[in-house]
Protein backbone atom coordinates (compact mmCIF):
# COMPACT_ATOMS: atom_id res chain seq x y z
CA UNK A 1 0.00 0.00 0.00
CA UNK A 2 1.51 3.35 -1.02
CA UNK A 3 0.08 5.89 1.20
CA UNK A 4 1.62 8.93 0.98
CA UNK A 5 5.10 7.83 -0.51
CA UNK A 6 6.00 7.33 -4.18
CA UNK A 7 3.67 5.74 -7.01
CA UNK A 8 5.55 3.58 -9.48
CA UNK A 9 3.61 4.52 -13.29
CA UNK A 10 3.88 2.85 -16.21
CA UNK A 11 4.22 -1.00 -17.61
CA UNK A 12 6.69 -2.23 -16.07
CA UNK A 13 4.68 -5.55 -14.71
CA UNK A 14 2.95 -6.14 -18.47
CA UNK A 15 5.24 -9.31 -18.81
CA UNK A 16 3.56 -10.83 -15.86
CA UNK A 17 0.59 -9.74 -16.31
CA UNK A 18 -0.28 -11.33 -19.39
CA UNK A 19 1.36 -14.37 -18.00
CA UNK A 20 -1.42 -14.17 -15.59
CA UNK A 21 -4.20 -13.61 -17.91
CA UNK A 22 -3.08 -16.68 -19.91
CA UNK A 23 -3.21 -18.98 -16.55
CA UNK A 24 -6.58 -17.82 -15.63
CA UNK A 25 -7.73 -18.80 -18.80
CA UNK A 26 -5.92 -22.41 -18.60
CA UNK A 27 -6.84 -23.20 -14.92
CA UNK A 28 -10.66 -21.59 -14.72
CA UNK A 29 -11.43 -22.13 -18.90
CA UNK A 30 -13.59 -20.13 -20.87
CA UNK A 31 -16.68 -21.36 -19.51
CA UNK A 32 -15.61 -19.84 -16.43
CA UNK A 33 -14.13 -17.08 -16.88
CA UNK A 34 -17.01 -15.93 -18.65
CA UNK A 35 -19.50 -16.28 -15.70
CA UNK A 36 -17.71 -13.79 -14.79
CA UNK A 37 -18.94 -11.05 -17.70
CA UNK A 38 -20.56 -8.91 -15.21
CA UNK A 39 -17.91 -6.77 -12.60
CA UNK A 40 -19.68 -6.62 -8.91
CA UNK A 41 -21.97 -3.28 -8.72
CA UNK A 42 -21.02 -0.34 -7.10
CA UNK A 43 -24.23 -0.30 -5.12
CA UNK A 44 -23.35 -3.85 -3.64
CA UNK A 45 -19.71 -2.80 -2.08
CA UNK A 46 -20.54 0.93 -0.81
CA UNK A 47 -19.99 1.81 2.51
CA UNK A 48 -20.77 5.27 3.93
CA UNK A 49 -19.37 6.69 7.22
CA UNK A 50 -22.35 6.19 9.20
CA UNK A 51 -22.30 2.37 8.63
CA UNK A 52 -20.97 0.14 11.76
CA UNK A 53 -17.55 -0.34 10.74
CA UNK A 54 -17.27 -4.20 11.47
CA UNK A 55 -21.15 -4.90 10.23
CA UNK A 56 -20.44 -2.97 7.26
CA UNK A 57 -17.12 -4.52 6.31
CA UNK A 58 -18.77 -8.21 7.22
CA UNK A 59 -21.35 -7.23 4.57
CA UNK A 60 -19.21 -5.96 1.88
CA UNK A 61 -16.99 -9.31 2.37
CA UNK A 62 -20.00 -11.26 1.86
CA UNK A 63 -20.76 -9.61 -1.43
CA UNK A 64 -17.54 -10.51 -2.95
CA UNK A 65 -17.77 -14.07 -1.60
CA UNK A 66 -20.67 -14.10 -3.90
CA UNK A 67 -19.23 -12.73 -6.80
CA UNK A 68 -16.52 -14.94 -6.64
CA UNK A 69 -18.76 -17.97 -6.00
CA UNK A 70 -17.34 -19.22 -2.56
CA UNK A 71 -20.50 -19.86 -1.11
CA UNK A 72 -18.88 -21.94 1.50
CA UNK A 73 -16.39 -19.39 2.20
CA UNK A 74 -16.96 -17.57 5.51
CA UNK A 75 -14.59 -14.24 6.16
CA UNK A 76 -14.24 -13.01 9.39
CA UNK A 77 -12.67 -9.43 9.34
CA UNK A 78 -11.18 -7.39 11.72
CA UNK A 79 -8.68 -4.02 12.01
CA UNK A 80 -4.89 -3.66 13.44
CA UNK A 81 -2.01 -1.51 12.69
CA UNK A 82 -0.23 -3.54 10.37
CA UNK A 83 2.52 -2.52 7.55
CA UNK A 84 0.59 -3.80 4.21
CA UNK A 85 -3.34 -3.05 3.29
CA UNK A 86 -4.12 -6.68 4.47
CA UNK A 87 -3.86 -10.13 5.18
CA UNK A 88 -5.49 -12.98 4.99
CA UNK A 89 -4.37 -16.57 6.51
CA UNK A 90 -4.80 -18.98 3.77
CA UNK A 91 -6.00 -22.63 5.19
CA UNK A 92 -8.13 -25.35 4.59
CA UNK A 93 -11.31 -22.64 5.53
CA UNK A 94 -14.53 -22.93 5.65
CA UNK A 95 -13.57 -19.98 7.50
CA UNK A 96 -11.23 -16.93 7.16
CA UNK A 97 -9.35 -14.51 9.03
CA UNK A 98 -8.80 -11.30 7.09
CA UNK A 99 -7.39 -8.60 9.02
CA UNK A 100 -7.53 -4.96 7.28
CA UNK A 101 -4.91 -2.39 8.19
CA UNK A 102 -6.28 0.53 10.48
CA UNK A 103 -6.44 3.46 8.35
CA UNK A 104 -9.39 1.67 6.70
CA UNK A 105 -11.21 3.00 10.20
CA UNK A 106 -11.12 6.23 8.53
CA UNK A 107 -11.14 5.34 4.82
CA UNK A 108 -14.24 3.03 4.43
CA UNK A 109 -14.75 3.74 1.28
CA UNK A 110 -11.58 1.51 -0.06
CA UNK A 111 -12.12 -1.19 1.86
CA UNK A 112 -13.89 -2.86 -0.37
CA UNK A 113 -10.80 -2.85 -2.68
CA UNK A 114 -8.68 -4.25 -0.41
CA UNK A 115 -11.61 -6.99 0.51
CA UNK A 116 -11.30 -7.55 -2.98
CA UNK A 117 -7.65 -8.35 -3.44
CA UNK A 118 -7.81 -10.80 -0.07
CA UNK A 119 -10.78 -12.90 -1.01
CA UNK A 120 -9.07 -13.14 -4.31
CA UNK A 121 -6.09 -14.96 -2.62
CA UNK A 122 -8.94 -17.26 -0.99
CA UNK A 123 -9.94 -18.13 -4.59
CA UNK A 124 -7.09 -18.41 -6.19
CA UNK A 125 -5.54 -20.79 -3.34
CA UNK A 126 -8.94 -23.22 -3.86
CA UNK A 127 -8.00 -23.25 -7.41
CA UNK A 128 -4.70 -24.27 -6.94
CA UNK A 129 -3.41 -21.41 -8.77
CA UNK A 130 -0.54 -19.37 -8.23
CA UNK A 131 2.78 -17.87 -9.56
CA UNK A 132 6.60 -18.45 -7.87
CA UNK A 133 7.22 -15.97 -5.52
CA UNK A 134 5.97 -13.00 -3.41
CA UNK A 135 5.99 -10.38 -6.18
CA UNK A 136 4.61 -12.20 -8.88
CA UNK A 137 1.95 -14.13 -7.09
CA UNK A 138 0.55 -10.75 -5.79
CA UNK A 139 0.71 -9.47 -9.12
CA UNK A 140 -1.15 -12.70 -10.45
CA UNK A 141 -3.87 -12.07 -7.73
CA UNK A 142 -4.26 -8.30 -8.48
CA UNK A 143 -4.81 -9.41 -12.26
CA UNK A 144 -7.06 -12.33 -11.44
CA UNK A 145 -9.30 -9.94 -9.10
CA UNK A 146 -9.30 -7.23 -11.90
CA UNK A 147 -9.81 -9.06 -15.00
CA UNK A 148 -12.53 -11.50 -12.39
CA UNK A 149 -14.88 -8.33 -12.17
CA UNK A 150 -13.97 -6.74 -8.80
CA UNK A 151 -10.24 -4.91 -9.82
CA UNK A 152 -11.78 -1.80 -10.45
CA UNK A 153 -12.23 -1.72 -7.09
CA UNK A 154 -8.61 -1.62 -6.29
CA UNK A 155 -7.84 1.21 -9.32
CA UNK A 156 -10.59 3.48 -8.07
CA UNK A 157 -8.49 3.54 -4.47
CA UNK A 158 -5.86 5.62 -6.51
CA UNK A 159 -5.60 8.78 -5.51
CA UNK A 160 -2.78 11.56 -6.13
CA UNK A 161 -2.25 14.81 -6.15
CA UNK A 162 1.05 17.07 -4.86
CA UNK A 163 0.87 16.57 -1.38
CA UNK A 164 -0.37 13.01 -0.74
CA UNK A 165 -1.41 9.96 -2.68
CA UNK A 166 -2.77 6.34 -2.11
CA UNK A 167 -2.34 3.12 -4.06
CA UNK A 168 -3.89 -0.77 -3.38
CA UNK A 169 -1.89 -3.74 -4.82
CA UNK A 170 1.21 -4.63 -6.58
CA UNK A 171 0.07 -3.25 -9.73
CA UNK A 172 0.62 0.21 -10.87
CA UNK A 173 -2.51 2.92 -11.78
CA UNK A 174 -1.88 1.94 -15.39
CA UNK A 175 -1.20 -1.43 -15.19
CA UNK A 176 -5.11 -1.76 -13.90
CA UNK A 177 -6.09 0.03 -16.56
CA UNK A 178 -4.60 -2.42 -19.03
CA UNK A 179 -6.27 -5.50 -16.98
CA UNK A 180 -9.46 -3.50 -17.23
CA UNK A 181 -9.32 -2.49 -20.52
CA UNK A 182 -8.94 -6.42 -21.55
CA UNK A 183 -11.78 -7.24 -19.30
CA UNK A 184 -14.03 -4.30 -21.16
CA UNK A 185 -13.19 -5.21 -24.68
CA UNK A 186 -13.77 -8.91 -24.13
CA UNK A 187 -16.91 -8.62 -22.09
CA UNK A 188 -18.16 -4.73 -23.37
CA UNK A 189 -18.55 -3.56 -19.96
CA UNK A 190 -17.23 -0.09 -19.89
CA UNK A 191 -16.11 0.54 -15.57
CA UNK A 192 -15.44 4.36 -16.22
CA UNK A 193 -18.69 5.20 -14.92
CA UNK A 194 -18.11 3.92 -11.25
CA UNK A 195 -14.95 5.49 -10.79
CA UNK A 196 -15.09 8.11 -7.84
CA UNK A 197 -11.68 8.93 -8.40
CA UNK A 198 -10.34 11.32 -11.42
CA UNK A 199 -6.66 9.66 -11.45
CA UNK A 200 -8.28 6.51 -11.93
CA UNK A 201 -10.26 7.91 -15.11
CA UNK A 202 -6.46 8.80 -16.55
CA UNK A 203 -4.66 5.63 -15.65
CA UNK A 204 -7.81 3.33 -17.62
CA UNK A 205 -8.06 5.55 -20.35
CA UNK A 206 -3.85 4.94 -20.73
CA UNK A 207 -4.58 1.32 -20.13
CA UNK A 208 -7.16 1.18 -23.09
CA UNK A 209 -4.48 2.63 -25.18
CA UNK A 210 -1.97 -0.12 -24.29
CA UNK A 211 -4.96 -3.13 -24.76
CA UNK A 212 -5.83 -1.59 -28.29
CA UNK A 213 -1.78 -1.36 -29.46
CA UNK A 214 -1.81 -5.57 -28.94
CA UNK A 215 -4.75 -5.58 -31.26
CA UNK A 216 -3.03 -3.98 -33.76
CA UNK A 217 0.23 -5.74 -33.73
CA UNK A 218 0.93 -7.96 -37.01
CA UNK A 219 0.53 -10.46 -38.40
CA UNK A 220 -3.07 -9.38 -37.32
CA UNK A 221 -4.97 -7.52 -39.76
CA UNK A 222 -5.46 -4.50 -37.70
CA UNK A 223 -1.68 -3.65 -37.28
CA UNK A 224 -0.71 -0.66 -38.92
CA UNK A 225 1.09 0.57 -41.80
CA UNK A 226 4.72 0.52 -40.03
CA UNK A 227 4.14 -2.66 -38.15
CA UNK A 228 2.90 -4.30 -41.88
CA UNK A 229 5.88 -3.31 -43.37
CA UNK A 230 8.43 -4.20 -40.64
CA UNK A 231 6.14 -7.87 -40.92
CA UNK A 232 7.02 -7.89 -44.36
CA UNK A 233 11.00 -7.22 -43.89
CA UNK A 234 11.23 -9.84 -41.57
CA UNK A 235 9.36 -12.47 -43.12
CA UNK A 236 11.31 -12.07 -46.42
CA UNK A 237 14.48 -12.45 -44.19
CA UNK A 238 12.74 -15.48 -42.22
CA UNK A 239 11.92 -17.36 -46.34
CA UNK A 240 15.61 -16.54 -46.89
CA UNK A 241 16.99 -17.97 -43.98
CA UNK A 242 14.90 -21.09 -44.17
CA UNK A 243 15.80 -21.40 -47.67
CA UNK A 244 19.49 -21.27 -47.37
CA UNK A 245 19.20 -23.66 -44.13
CA UNK A 246 17.13 -26.33 -45.88
CA UNK A 247 14.62 -25.96 -42.95
CA UNK A 248 15.92 -24.46 -40.32
CA UNK A 249 14.35 -22.01 -37.97
CA UNK A 250 14.05 -18.31 -39.38
CA UNK A 251 13.82 -15.69 -36.84
CA UNK A 252 13.05 -11.85 -37.14
CA UNK A 253 15.52 -8.86 -37.45
CA UNK A 254 13.61 -7.57 -34.41
CA UNK A 255 14.32 -8.37 -31.14
CA UNK A 256 11.51 -6.72 -29.77
CA UNK A 257 8.75 -7.75 -32.62
CA UNK A 258 6.10 -9.68 -31.12
CA UNK A 259 5.95 -12.51 -33.71
CA UNK A 260 8.62 -15.02 -34.61
CA UNK A 261 8.83 -17.44 -37.81
CA UNK A 262 9.59 -21.07 -37.69
CA UNK A 263 10.13 -23.19 -41.07
CA UNK A 264 8.19 -26.49 -41.00
CA UNK A 265 9.73 -29.48 -43.37
CA UNK A 266 6.14 -30.79 -43.32
CA UNK A 267 4.68 -27.43 -45.05
CA UNK A 268 4.94 -23.89 -44.95
CA UNK A 269 6.95 -21.32 -43.23
CA UNK A 270 4.91 -20.49 -40.07
CA UNK A 271 4.78 -17.49 -37.53
CA UNK A 272 4.04 -17.43 -33.95
CA UNK A 273 2.60 -14.55 -32.33
CA UNK A 274 0.40 -13.84 -28.76
CA UNK A 275 -3.69 -13.71 -28.86
CA UNK A 276 -4.46 -9.82 -28.12
CA UNK A 277 -6.86 -11.54 -25.58
CA UNK A 278 -5.30 -14.06 -23.55
CA UNK A 279 -1.66 -13.60 -24.86
CA UNK A 280 -1.13 -17.78 -25.60
CA UNK A 281 1.04 -18.13 -28.42
CA UNK A 282 -0.97 -18.76 -31.88
CA UNK A 283 1.12 -20.58 -34.61
CA UNK A 284 -0.22 -20.41 -38.19
CA UNK A 285 0.77 -20.90 -41.89
CA UNK A 286 2.82 -18.25 -43.40
CA UNK A 287 0.15 -18.17 -46.67
CA UNK A 288 -1.59 -14.34 -47.13
CA UNK A 289 -4.87 -13.90 -45.60
CA UNK A 290 -5.67 -16.38 -43.05
CA UNK A 291 -8.30 -17.09 -40.10
CA UNK A 292 -7.32 -18.46 -37.10
CA UNK A 293 -8.97 -19.08 -33.49
CA UNK A 294 -6.97 -18.70 -30.21
CA UNK A 295 -8.08 -22.36 -28.68
CA UNK A 296 -8.15 -21.10 -24.94
CA UNK A 297 -10.22 -17.76 -25.00
CA UNK A 298 -12.21 -18.76 -28.24
CA UNK A 299 -10.95 -15.43 -29.89
CA UNK A 300 -11.47 -15.00 -33.91
CA UNK A 301 -8.30 -13.32 -35.34
CA UNK A 302 -8.45 -12.10 -38.61
CA UNK A 303 -4.37 -12.50 -40.09
CA UNK A 304 -2.52 -11.27 -42.62
CA UNK A 305 0.44 -13.54 -42.63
Amino acid sequence: MANGGPVEHGFPHLATVRAAVTALYRRLSYGTVHQFAVSVPPADVAFCDVDDLHLGAQRVARELVRHYRLPDARMVVAFREMEHAAHVELTAGPEYFIELNDRFRTHRRDIGAALAHEIMHVYLHRMDLSFPGTRDNEILTDTATTYLGAGWLLLDAFREDGVSSQKLGYLTPEEFGYVLAKRSLMFGEDPSAWFTSAQAYTAYGRGLERARHDERQPPLTAAGWAGRRRYARDRRHAQHVAEGSGGSSGGTDAADAPYAFAADPAGPLRVTFPCPTCHQRIRVPVKGRVRARCGLCRTVLECDT
